[in-house]
């Protein structure tokens, strides 16, 4: 069954792909993967299953915060265990079922399979989770894949890729619904700047996969080889093909002998096809989703504030990140693509908005990039807003800022201009007055070096003796700071993004980049007793001369 079929085609294969073995679309597989038996074993269920705490995410905090928000809104459940009420059928049909009347993969009777498949049944919760996300972006995939001839099964992979997370974000940092590494992302026309990052644009991302995806079919003759390929590599399919040949072994995906993740990737969307293909046999019983387009796709003719658009479409600020996610900082690109995403029945609304948008509306927010002198207090001076404003906005605590950090300046005054960063360094300015609440095991000190003032100028500013004791609570006023950026040369900070990995603790990350425990903590507004989970990203400042990264 699915016997590959060796063809002229092969040698070009590994000729090709053994010279971009990294350019999988997901986790590439270790060395020590060569040497996994082929026979199915009951792997670790906290390897195979997908889970959100193990993909993590990516992108800016605001579309994290919008997917999270929008996940835990109450409503009808979609996918639900048999005996709870149903939803009527929409107008217009069941995309669903329309997925069920274009599934052209076979069925396979095998052990990995059947225990993917426990696990989902046995997690309704997920599943339920998962399709509400992919309502949003289903039919258009849906749509995608019929104009290719493509079969249906391919648009539940999303469901294994990211649960239809659009910032989803793997070990191997692949990122967006289809989980593209940045360089196969780049090698299939996905942008990827500041301002935006195509595989997070649904639109863009999905012509991508199925491009990528139709591409392996082409070299494998095989669907289950090609979505294998899809995962771990087309070089790592080709090389396991050729040896299973030499050695006169089948050459179909489950004879193969492939990266842990691989031997549960095929049998994942195996599972999810027989669960979307029958759900009442399991014991669950998926709602209808409408089979009509969820989006529209709006030209809106140059740069736009996200905020903006969220108020011409009259949507909340989630839903427009939930469908443009792929834009960085609450604005889109100034060199394009100048287009966003709004639901159909905002269409019409949206369109008129954008036509009476005068130019000077077009924008409202700013981003400073810092440099070695800023302070706080001088930027806030610039834009004409409250030092309070800008910590809120970026989630600083204290007042230490970083060369090359970029600070959202919200709710920017008429006239300034998005793109240009100052050329001549901002006036030393003290910062305005700030508040500090005391905390358990606050001291003077300990507050005074947080905000780079001396502890005589703190204690004088609040009537205080330097040696006085301080109770839980009390808000101290926190005099204005001359604390700067590091101008240092030979120490110049660099913000550093890391992704948890499984055994992970914070200790041993603040040990592995040389940073202390507390800046750590500080910098990710975390405490010692907090806890980290595999995929979640965590912030640092690192200096190059300390920096054995």
């Amino acid at each position: 069954m699915f016997q590959w079929r060796p063809a002229t085609a092969l040698p070009a294969i590994l000729a090709t792909t053994l010279a971009v073995l990294t350019a999988g679309c997901s986790h590439l597989g270790s060395s020590a993967d060569e040497d996994d038996s082929v026979e199915f074993v009951e792997l670790d269920p906290a390897i195979t299953k997908l889970d959100e705490a193990a993909i993590g995410v990516s992108g800016p905090e605001q579309i994290e915060e919008a997917i999270e928000a929008l996940d835990n809104q109450d409503g009808p459940r979609l996918v639900r265990e048999l005996g709870s009420d149903g939803a009527a059928l929409p107008e217009g049909g069941d995309l669903f079922e329309r997925i069920r009347k274009g599934y052209t993969l076979s069925d396979i009777d095998h052990p990995s399979v059947d225990m993917e498949l426990r696990w989902f049944v046995n997690h309704p919760a997920y599943l339920d989770r998962t399709f509400k996300r992919g309502e949003r972006y289903l039919h258009h995939i849906v749509g995608e894949l019929e104009a290719r001839n493509m079969p249906l099964e391919l648009a539940l992979l999303p469901v294994v890729e990211s649960a239809f997370n659009p910032v989803a974000y793997s070990r191997a940092r692949a990122s967006g619904l289809w989980q593209f590494i940045a360089e196969t992302g780049r090698r299939y026309g996905l942008k990827q700047n500041w301002y935006y990052d195509g595989r997070r644009d649904v639109i863009a991302s999905t012509s991508a996969a199925l491009d990528y995806l139709q591409f392996l079919h082409s070299e494998f003759d095989d669907w289950l080889l090609a979505v294998a390929a899809y995962n771990c590599g087309e070089a790592r399919v080709a090389r396991e093909i050729q040896k299973n040949l030499r050695a006169g072994k089948p050459t179909d995906y489950f004879s193969l002998t492939l990266p842990r993740e691989t031997k549960a990737y095929v049998p994942k969307l195996l599972a999810m096809r027989r669960i979307v293909g029958d759900p009442t046999s399991h014991g669950l019983a998926f709602a209808p989703i409408p089979d009509a387009p969820y989006f529209v796709k709006v030209d809106v003719g140059g740069q736009l504030d996200l905020h903006v658009a969220a108020e011409l479409a009259d949507l909340s600020k989630e839903e427009i990140l939930a469908l443009n996610p792929a834009f960085n900082h609450w604005i889109t690109d100034p060199d394009g693509p100048h287009h966003l995403l709004v639901p159909v029945d905002r269409n019409d609304r949206f369109k008129q908005g954008i036509a009476a948008l005068p130019p000077t509306e077009r924008v409202r927010v700013v981003y400073h990039r810092v440099r070695r002198g800023d302070t706080l207090g001088a930027i806030a001076d610039k834009y004409g807003i409250s030092v309070a404003a800008i910590k809120s906005a970026n989630k600083i605590r204290g007042t230490t800022i970083h060369p090359g950090q970029e600070l959202l300046i919200a709710a920017a005054p008429k006239g300034v201009q998005l793109a240009s960063y100052e050329a001549e360094p901002p006036a030393r300015t003290r910062a305005p007055a700030d508040k500090h609440i005391v905390r358990r095991g606050d001291t003077l000190w300990s507050i005074a070096k947080t905000h780079g003032v001396s502890l005589d100028r703190l204690a004088n500013s609040n009537g205080l003796e330097p040696s006085g004791t301080l109770s839980i609570g009390q808000v101290l006023s926190i005099p204005g700071t001359a604390r700067l950026a590091t101008t240092d040369s030979s120490s110049v900070s660099r913000s550093t993004t890391y992704v948890v990995r499984r055994g992970d603790s914070l200790s041993t990350i603040a040990d592995r980049f040389r940073v202390r425990l507390s800046d750590l903590l500080g910098w990710n507004n975390l405490t010692k007793r907090s806890v980290i989970k595999p995929g979640q990203r965590l912030v640092m400042y690192v200096t190059d001369r300390r920096a054995g990264i």
